[in-house]
């Protein structure tokens, strides 16, 4: 079971060991991420295992959309953190009930990440050759 602190992030703060923030305003509200959000919550953790496990928990929920009926606020949303906190944890130690599901979804969710990242390389390398066949068709037209 993951051992872990959850506090308002403070702009300037500098925290030991390992950490995640949570996003905690906007439609995005829930969105884990290893650098810090402007407006988040940061989860404080003892070692390298459990925020990776726990990154994974709270990436999960954010897709999922399980923070949505936690929002408040009618013009920019954001989370409570007694909310957060009392949620949070409760979802934590149940989905961590079935600790073998729960590893083959991290390498699953990984592996997408891998796939997603890839994917998004070659729409770059796509873009870019698309650009560079352009300029020099245009540059060949100013010739003939």
């Amino acid at each position: 079971m993951p051992n872990f602190i959850i506090k308002t992030h403070q702009k300037n703060a500098i925290y030991k060991g390992n950490q995640i923030y949570i996003l905690n305003k906007g439609m995005n509200s829930g969105k884990p991420q290893n650098e810090p959000f402007t407006n988040s919550f940061v989860i404080l953790f003892q070692n390298d295992e459990d925020a990776e496990t726990v990154y994974w928990l709270a990436y999960s929920l954010w897709k999922a959309k399980f923070w949505h009926h936690s929002l408040f606020g009618s013009v920019i949303p954001f989370l409570r953190i007694a909310d957060f906190k009392k949620d949070f944890m409760s979802k934590v130690n149940e989905m961590l009930q079935e600790h073998e599901l729960h590893k083959k979804q991290i390498q699953a969710l990984r592996l997408l990440a891998q796939k997603e990242d890839q994917l998004k390389k070659n729409i770059v390398l796509i873009s870019e050759m698309r650009r560079v066949i352009l300029l020099r068709y245009c540059k060949s037209q100013k010739k003939a």
